[in-house]
């Protein structure tokens, strides 16, 4: 069994908004609601854990799930302080004959049903995969005082995106050890590469957006008016 851990437990201070990002609508929905049609269409998906705020659990099963029509059973697991800390809880909360957990930023809706089910194969093979695009700007490595200190070669370097897709067993050993030596990192990939545990990485699409601020919500809009149209990578 394939589960999915769609995180939306942040506060989005970014947005300036007095709703949580993840809440905030397009076109009528919750940005998550829109993630989680995503994941209810793709075949290798079994279940699907909601990561989100206790206090809004409410709210979750209320106004959110109740506007979707969803055919595959969705579970909510409160969200931890910081993101690590909600994917452990959402890790906790499976069973322990999940095979592959795809794990994914409930405030990036235009993955695709295609793009998750090939992480999920792809770790199901090698035991990690994430998506990701290549850079292709110049990188410039900037002091603490705001000067351009040097430039870094953008050869080989790639921006990590979600979903991230794992063997159950692989991340929950990950998630175990950063917890005993207070590891905080910034995705789950990277526990994984502290272990030394090799991640295939997989071609995903500059519309694949993480929606932070104002700008990306407008530009959201823009591409879900389009039909969610996914860019060439």
């Amino acid at each position: 069994m394939n589960t999915a851990l769609v995180v939306a437990a942040g506060s989005g201070l970014r947005m300036g908004s007095a709703v949580r990002k993840q809440y905030l609508e397009i076109r009528g929905l919750p940005i998550v609601a829109h993630t989680l049609r995503i994941f209810d269409r793709c075949p290798l998906v079994s279940r699907i854990f909601l990561a989100a705020p206790q206090t809004d659990f409410d709210f979750c099963r209320g106004r959110l799930l109740s506007s979707i029509d969803l055919h595959t059973p969705v579970d909510l697991v409160p969200g931890g302080e910081v993101r690590q800390a909600s994917v452990w809880n959402g890790l906790a909360a499976m069973d322990a004959d999940t095979d592959v957990v795809v794990i994914h930023d409930g405030v990036r809706p235009f993955v695709t049903p295609e793009q998750v089910s090939a992480c999920i194969r792809e770790a199901a093979t090698h035991g990690a995969c994430i998506l990701g695009i290549r850079a292709t700007d110049t990188l410039k490595y900037v002091s603490d005082a705001g000067l351009i200190t040097r430039t870094l070669d953008r050869k080989g370097i790639w921006q990590a995106q979600t979903p991230q897709a794992f063997r159950y067993a692989l991340i929950v050993e990950a998630h175990a050890r950063a917890r005993r030596e207070g590891i905080c990192a910034t995705d789950d990939a990277s526990l994984l590469e502290r272990m030394g545990t090799g991640i295939r990485i997989i071609p995903g699409s500059r519309n694949n957006i993480k929606i932070t601020t104002p700008e990306d919500l407008q530009l959201a809009a823009a591409l879900l008016s389009m039909g969610q149209p996914h860019s060439p990578h």
